[in-house]
């Protein structure tokens, strides 16, 4: 795994981001001789993993019926979307 520098990194960063995401490299990155930080292909699920998970964790029955009662005590919500000032 190869180390670069801090600002190498920032310098480069646009050309690390290609080489994680096309060549699947993984890259160590060092501030005043310390490692701080790892860039590396993020995990990639595949639908038989999203199965076997589903299958360790059933659906719980419950869950509709919590969220109901949740609705009514916290009472309506407001009509807004938060992401426009």
């Amino acid at each position: 795994m190869p180390e670069i520098s801090a600002t190498e990194a920032s310098k480069r960063f646009a050309d690390l981001l290609d080489a994680v995401e096309h060549r699947g490299e993984t890259f160590t990155v060092v501030r005043r001789g310390k490692v701080v930080a790892t860039i590396a292909p993020a995990p990639r699920n595949t639908l038989g993993e999203l199965r076997a998970f589903l299958r360790e964790h059933p659906f719980d029955e419950d869950w509709e019926r919590d969220m109901a009662d949740l609705k009514r005590f916290i009472g309506p919500t407001p009509d807004i979307n938060p992401w426009n000032d």
